[in-house]
């Protein structure tokens, strides 16, 4: 999956992003949904992290992720 592939299907990769990474708080989804660097900015603020450790940590999430199959 990519970042594209989460956005495309938000719902269900918010569902499976708050697994992941529990401190998210979905009254800021709307103002991150759909910047890449803004959630990742997000991530290492709300989860003790340096920018990179959470760049690398979405990627890995992203990876390891089944592609969210679109409904047609």
């Amino acid at each position: 999956m990519n970042w594209t592939d989460l956005n495309q299907n938000w719902l269900e990769g918010y569902t499976a992003l708050c697994c992941a990474f529990p401190n998210l708080e979905q009254s800021a989804m709307p103002f991150l949904k759909g910047d890449q660097e803004r959630f990742e900015g997000y991530l290492a603020a709300t989860h003790d992290m340096t920018l990179q450790e959470a760049r690398e940590a979405l990627e890995a999430f992203l990876q390891d992720s089944p592609l969210i199959l679109q409904s047609a």
